[in-house]
């Protein structure tokens, strides 16, 4: 947290690892060259012999920026590829920082040079920034012609329906407001259904930064990728394969170092407490602490003998003041939590020594300044599990808490409730002249509790012994050769760490004068600590190299100052590996000042084994030049033929006095390490913490290490600590560390130090992005690995350009000089991460905003592709021979998977057979005409509106009367003959069932459409136009208000209106009858066409027959048992599909009542069908999956107002849901727990299945009470995958649940088919649904008659088994699975369970994929992610989500739906998009048009929030 300067890290593009020792005592370093090993330290003979360890005076001052330089090479490695990376696209919108435009125009994505001619034509930036209305918020990635699509946004409460075409016309503005029922549906092919697709325009932006990253993708990955197999049974397992050429240690076992003994001075005091005593009598007027104001200047100086009585004060009062009737309120050995700002060391040394003479035990933290403090839910962690109750504090510290309103400090999250007492001098009671503390002898019991937070953000408690807090200080006195009087001046925090061991305890132990120089001053005056040591002649300085570097920036401002006086300049963090740097900048600038080289002490220390080594005042510090390559796999090694690839680290001085240390394996038992093997510095000694207060576990595995050795035998029976700090023992026992156990990054078996990583980000020049000092390196977990993250604060001033170059140069840099692919680097406004009291940024919880989609980037950049190298091989698929075919390939299963409907029989209804409706009548005209002869009266249909009340109604005679209105205008009008097709263009309602009658009484073939958009005709006419081409109409049906919207100006603007067909107002017919009722010569004649687009994008008409019509109606009467005086709800559009059957046809042959709400009308009032429900005492009602969406997301806190309004579901015996596709498990669970608490019975919602072959395969209605439930199954996500059914226990990893489509309906067949081999395979195989049924469908209705199609998909043979059946092919993958239940004929009943479009499958990587699955998913990674939806590109997987939040979500959503999809698919995501809620295309049916989606994308249409390309 406190870098602030380019560390000495000497690197190259590729580190040369050395190869293997070849015999004891040799290395060999190259092929030429063989160097023989002495006996002794293999380390030490590397260090030196090998030339890697120099000595301080033969350092050029150049060499500490050899780093920059490395990286500079390594990105001209890059440069010379002319390798194009493809820029984010951003909306203008999304992000201001600044006043300035730092926006990204819209053709400033990087393309090499090759393609600069390819980019003639796109804007410059001035004219981009020029064009648009003022305010416009368009996307940067879209010009001005947004697509139809954008303007087809899906209304809050409705999905969309009608297609368009990229072709005609332009689209309105994307911010035109649009009605609220407007439909879109996805992009038809221009010609009918066939083959030709819309092409994607060649200037588009999104298909070019598509190529640039394909061209990114070719480049071969470093590692190469491990070998993993897969196994349908098992999770993914590494075939672990070693690399010969990875370098392994060879000394011997090192052995522990002994640090010089503790000496005895006579004159040591034999506690902290008597030495302050001592001093506070003898030298009252000694000072002891000079504390500074914000502008740098002494505020006060606290004298010795202040120090005693205040501090004597504060002992007394804390004992015998704070009860009621003076009780005692703490003991000895209470624990007391300090809480003082920084600014003010005096009032903390008072309360940390008063503390000290009541035996109680000071745990120092720091001050809350608000209830979201960051951590602040940990701290209270540690003062739980430390027993806390009161805490101490100044007068103006406790004024500035946060407060209730009532004026009480505010109880913060997590914490005990503790009592606050303030200390300042006036609040205190001089103890009485009989009272004394009490100063025993130092022993074993806790002196103070020291804050520690780890990795995790947990925050713990180290206790300090007395014992070991007077012997720190003794050994930090031998070891910095303190003295009486010195004065010393301490940066630091004095709460804890070095700051308060040096600053607090050993000052008060040697009577040293401390200048306390706190953090605010040294941002206000960063020279300020140097300006102290000049005026106080200071002896020792303790500071970090973030002090060094503030005040090297900051020289210029007092040239006056000499730093000659200081012996010692302690750098606390000397220890990281990049503080060499800094110390040599220092030594460099301030050498002209009076700075003696031998003077900087970089020191080791850790809040758990306290300091472990500092360096003595020396004049030849010692340096190692290490491999990068060897450090990676936790061995010393050097490069010999060129030192940038190495790390420059420098030794921190010998081993404490009166210490022990040795090096352990970080990992696993603490095994002792190789001499030349990197491990962790574990220390025996009485100057160190004893344990994690209240935490035994964790005490035991950090504070209790028994090191044991190669064969696990302990070495001895003595504890040692673990440091946490990574390193060796080099020559002479000098200390080396290279890094910290927390900052290790382990990817993919190599170490990885995050302070490496940030100094390679430094080093790419120019820094004019980022700040030096916030920049975050953890790794998040993902794909059975560890993946490293890169975040940044961005200047406010960085252009979008400028930071997109950043960051894709830091990704190149670190890929070549690490040999590790980064997965994220993200960029965050200026001040936005998480900081600690001093300014640092808090990792942990930087880390947990990442993984909680909180840390609102405002630039992002994810390189899965190359950071992710274990993922399984892809499948490769096995050609299908003729043996295979011949067998079926049936490789397992029981049966074959097949299943059948009961008969469907012959109509033995003696209602029927009353009113002549035999099997004879085979045309529904004649159902028609025979009800209104012997029902006239019977209400056949009624119309509601959206407050529920009856608009319309049609008894069976006046549908019929009405149908020959229709059929004699048809008739009479020359031009139309018997077979021609006819439009219905009526809105859903009873005219469109009396103009379907007419034209079946006239002998023409009717054909539904959805009428045009009167507010959107732009994008909805041209759906219309297409129909009536593709169809050859010779007339339209409508009403007048529609005939007038056909032949206006707007129209006129979308279509040709000069060319329609003849149009038939059919509002005022006159009363007439026709000549002749048509009767068809044959039932195999067309009936009607019903066409619908696919959720692929495909137009499609298939041919209804009046066999297959009459056959179909029986089957759903016999399946749903309808009769004349059954009621049932249908909440459907009527244009295609089993939606218009019933809508239209089935009432008619049944004789049952159909209740009619038009979707739309819920728009208007939600409630109305669930009240509709109520009024009427429904049993059955039918309706979309939107439409119970709809009501599930409105209605959804509503319950009890619709149930104070006399809503109850409880007469609904089904609710069945009309669809093609999968049944949205989720949905109806949803809707049936949501609406329970209304009577609905969990049992009530089932599902339909259907194709375009055939459009109703299955259907469950109950009957009754006792009928059985939808059969539910558990299988295998990655089985499937590889089109296997495994059935699984509910909960098993990867399982996905899965429903029954439904009950197969009467006269329907079913078998799964392999699509490859055509052969029927088993019930444990996914294969494609097949359907044979005296309903399906005649065949596809094209304009060319290509019999291609149609023969593929219709009267299909099996390739073996039963090459007679013919069979119709629905285009959907799915299985059988034999349940327990029984069906009507007694037997066990087979379900067939739908999983999803063969067509929308997507094949990657040798795998079958479904989209659903990857958007359940995708919807589950972030709580904004409203929809979404995925399709692919050249291979590449596309992920479009919907933001229902803030804009400034956008960036959180790209790092969560790349780590979703890895983890639970296996997959990685080529591109993310960010869209606005709606931009997604939904047809009537309620499912996603995601072909049109990919249209729309590609033709860079879609308006997006965000684009990101995953490198």
């Amino acid at each position: 947290n406190d870098l602030f300067c380019v560390r000495s890290l000497c690197l190259t593009y590729r580190a040369r690892e050395v190869s293997p020792r070849c015999s004891e005592g040799s290395f060999t370093s190259g092929p030429e060259s063989s160097i023989s090993l002495s006996a002794g330290s293999v380390a030490e003979n590397y260090l030196c012999e090998m030339g890697c360890l120099v000595y301080f005076s033969s350092i050029k001052k150049n060499e500490v920026y050899v780093h920059t330089e490395a990286v500079q090479a390594a990105l001209a490695q890059h440069k010379e590829e002319k390798l194009a990376l493809p820029m984010p696209t951003k909306r203008r919108s999304t992000y201001i920082q600044s006043p300035t435009d730092t926006h990204t125009p819209p053709d400033s994505s990087s393309s090499s040079d090759d393609d600069e001619s390819s980019g003639a034509g796109l804007q410059s930036p001035d004219s981009w920034l020029d064009s648009g209305p003022q305010g416009s918020t368009s996307s940067s990635s879209s010009s001005s012609s947004s697509s139809a699509s954008h303007s087809d946004h899906r209304s809050p409460h409705a999905p969309q329906t009608h297609m368009h075409t990229h072709t005609h016309s332009p689209a309105p503005h994307p911010h035109t407001p649009l009605p609220p029922h407007s439909h879109s549906q996805p992009v038809a092919l221009a010609e009918a259904f066939a083959h030709a697709q819309i092409g994607v325009p060649v200037s588009s932006r999104v298909s070019t930064k598509i190529q640039q990253l394909l061209n990114t993708l070719k480049r071969p990955k470093r590692p190469p990728l491990s070998d993993f197999f897969t196994d349908d049974q098992q999770e993914i397992v590494e075939v672990p394969r070693p690399d010969p050429n990875t370098p392994r240690p060879e000394g011997r076992q090192v052995i522990p170092v002994k640090g010089e003994p503790l000496g005895v001075v006579s004159n040591w005091p034999p506690s902290l407490q008597a030495a302050l005593a001592r001093w506070g009598a003898t030298q009252g007027k000694s000072p002891a602490l000079t504390a500074l104001d914000i502008t740098g200047k002494p505020l006060y100086t606290l004298t010795y003998g202040k120090l005693w009585s205040r501090s004597l004060k504060l002992a007394y009062t804390l004992l015998n003041k704070l009860g009621a009737k003076n009780e005692q309120v703490l003991k000895a050995g209470d624990r007391v939590a300090l809480v003082y700002p920084n600014s003010d060391p005096g009032m903390f040394w008072v309360a940390f020594y008063g503390c000290l003479l009541a035996e109680l035990i000071p745990v120092p933290i720091e001050v809350p300044l608000s209830k979201k403090d960051v951590g602040s839910g940990q701290v209270g962690f540690q003062l739980g599990s430390c027993g806390v109750c009161f805490a101490l504090t100044s007068e103006t510290c406790l004024k500035g808490l946060p407060k209730t309103p009532t004026g009480e400090i505010l109880q913060f999250k997590g914490w005990p409730r503790l009592k606050w007492v303030v200390t300042d001098s006036k609040y205190l009671t001089k103890p009485s002249k009989d009272w004394q503390p009490h100063i025993p002898t130092a022993n074993t019991d806790p002196a103070y509790i020291e804050y520690k937070v780890s990795k995790e953000g947990t925050v713990m408690g180290v206790a300090v012994s007395k014992v070991g807090m007077v012997t720190h200080c003794q050994a930090l006195t031998q070891a910095c050769n303190y003295t009486e009087g010195e004065t010393m001046v301490n940066v630091l925090d004095f709460k804890k760490d070095m700051g308060l061991w040096h600053g607090v305890l050993t000052s008060v132990m040697n009577r040293i004068h401390t200048v306390s120089v706190p953090y605010a001053v040294m941002k206000a005056c960063p020279l300020s600590w140097v300006q102290r040591v000049h005026i106080h002649k200071a002896r020792v300085a303790v500071v970090k190299c973030r002090d060094l570097h503030w005040a090297m920036m900051s020289h210029r401002e007092q040239r006056d100052v000499s730093l000659a006086s200081l012996r010692m300049l302690i750098v606390a963090d000397g220890a990281n590996p990049w503080s060499v740097s800094s110390c040599d900048a220092f030594l460099n600038l301030f050498q002209a000042y009076g700075l003696k080289p031998e003077v900087i002490c970089p020191c080791a220390s850790s809040a758990e084994a306290m300091t472990v080594a500092i360096r003595r005042c020396t004049p030849l510090p010692a340096r190692a030049v290490l491999s990068l390559g060897g450090l990676s796999h936790g061995v010393i090694r050097v490069n010999t033929e060129d030192k940038n690839s190495a790390l420059t680290v420098q030794d921190v001085g010998h081993v404490m006095p009166g210490a022990l240390m040795c090096i352990v394996k970080p990992d696993g038992p603490p095994m002792l390490c190789k001499t030349d093997e990197i491990g962790e510095l574990v220390v025996n000694s009485r100057a160190g913490g004893t344990m994690y207060y209240g935490l035994p576990g964790l005490t035991k595995n950090t504070f209790e290490v028994i090191p044991v050795n190669a064969s696990g035998a302990p070495i001895g029976e003595i504890p040692f600590v673990r440091s946490g700090l990574l390193g060796f023992v080099g020559p002479g026992s000098l200390i080396f560390v290279v890094g910290k156990a927390e900052g290790l990054l382990i990817v993919s078996g190599r170490r990885h130090n995050a302070d490496d990583l940030i100094a390679t980000a430094l080093a790419v020049e120019p820094i004019k992005t980022v700040y030096r000092g916030r920049i975050a390196v953890f790794s998040v977990t993902v794909f059975y690995d560890e993946r490293i993250v890169i975040v940044a604060e961005q200047r406010p001033d960085a252009s979008e350009e400028d930071s997109f170059q950043w960051m894709s140069r830091v990704l190149q840099a670190i890929d070549s000089i690490h040999l590790v692919g980064l997965y994220c680097l993200a960029l965050v406004p200026a001040n936005t991460l998480p900081k600690t009291p001093l300014g640092g940024i808090h990792l942990s919880e930087s880390k947990q905003l990442f993984l909680d989609g909180a840390l609102h980037p405002c630039n992002i950049l994810m390189c899965p592709h190359s950071s992710v190298t274990n993922l399984p091989k892809p499948r490769q698929k096995q050609p299908v021979g003729p043996a295979s075919i011949m067998l079926g390939n049936l490789v397992a299963g029981k049966r074959i998977a097949h299943a059948a409907g009961r008969d469907l029989g012959i109509i033995e209804d003696q209602d029927l057979v009353r009113k002549c409706l035999s099997s004879q009548h085979q045309f529904l005209t004649e159902a028609l005409q025979q009800r209104a002869q012997t029902d006239p009266d019977h209400v056949l249909y009624v119309l509601l509106n959206s407050k529920g009340t009856a608009v319309c109604t049609a008894t069976c005679m006046q549908l019929h009367k009405r149908a020959e209105k229709i059929a004699a205008a048809l008739m009479e009008r020359s031009g139309i003959n018997t077979g021609e097709n006819v439009i219905l263009l009526y809105p859903p309602g009873i005219d469109l069932i009396a103009a379907f009658y007419g034209c079946l009484y006239s002998g023409c073939i009717p054909v539904t459409v959805r009428p045009p958009h009167p507010q959107n005709l732009t994008a909805t006419l041209p759906t219309v136009r297409m129909i009536i081409d593709v169809s050859k109409a010779a007339c339209i049906l409508t009403t007048q208000f529609y005939v007038k919207i056909l032949r206006s100006k707007d129209a006129s603007a979308s279509v040709n209106i000069k060319t329609w067909p003849i149009i038939i107002d059919t509002d005022d017919l006159p009363r007439k009858r026709p000549a002749y009722v048509y009767k068809p010569p044959s039932a195999d004649m067309v009936a009607y066409l019903d066409f619908s687009v696919s959720t692929t994008g495909m137009l499609t008409g298939v041919k209804m027959s009046h066999a297959a019509v009459s056959a179909l109606c029986r089957s759903i009467k016999l399946q749903c048992e309808l009769y004349s005086s059954r009621q049932i709800a249908i909440c459907l559009d009527p244009y295609c599909g089993l939606g218009f059957v019933l809508w239209c046809l089935a009432s008619v042959y049944s004789g049952h009542q159909s209740i009619l709400i038009p979707p739309a009308e819920l728009e208007l009032s939600l409630g109305v069908w669930l009240s509709v429900l109520t009024q009427y005492r429904i049993r059955d009602t039918f309706c979309s999956y939107s439409v119970m969406e709809l009501c599930t997301k409105g209605l959804g806190g509503q319950t009890d107002a619709l149930k104070a309004r006399g809503v109850n579901l409880s007469c609904v015996r089904s609710c069945v849901v009309v669809a093609e596709e999968r049944p949205r498990l989720s949905l109806t669970h949803s809707f049936s727990k949501l609406f329970k608490d209304l009577g609905l019975s969990p049992r009530a919602v089932s599902t339909t299945f259907g194709s375009r072959v055939n459009i109703a395969i299955c259907l469950q209605v109950r009957h009754g009470t006792t009928g059985p439930d939808p059969s539910t199954a558990y299988v295998d996500m990655k089985s499937l995958r590889h089109d296997r059914v495994r059935l699984v226990e509910r909960g098993a990893p990867q399982s996905l649940p899965l429903v029954e489509s439904g009950t197969i309906l009467p006269g329907v067949r079913v078998v799964i088919v392999n699509p490859e081999t055509r052969g029927p395979v088993g019930d444990s195989h996914l294969g494609e649904i097949w359907v044979n049924s005296p309903h399906t469908a005649t065949g596809y209705y094209t304009i060319y008659d290509e019999e291609n199609l149609q023969a593929d998909h219709f009267n299909v043979h099996l390739s073996f088994g039963d090459p007679h059946t013919l069979w119709s092919r629905t285009g959907y993958l799915g299985f059988v699975k034999r349940t327990e239940l029984t069906d009507s004929s007694g037997g066990r009943h087979d379900a067939l369970f739908v999983v999803g479009s063969l067509d929308e499958t997507l094949e990657l990587r040798g795998l079958r994929y479904h989209p659903i699955d990857i958007e359940t998913s995708v919807s589950r990674a972030h709580r904004s992610i409203a929809e979404s939806a995925v399709f692919t590109w050249t291979n590449l997987l596309v992920v479009v989500s919907e933001l229902c939040g803030s804009e400034q979500d956008a960036l959180d959503l790209v790092p969560l739906v790349t780590s979703v999809v890895l983890e639970e698919h296996h997959l990685i995501v080529g591109v993310v998009v960010v869209v606005d809620p709606g931009v997604i295309p939904i047809n009537s049916r309620g499912e996603k048009q995601r072909m049109h989606l990919r249209d729309s994308f590609l033709a860079d249409q879609l308006d997006p929030i965000y684009v990101a390309y995953n490198m």
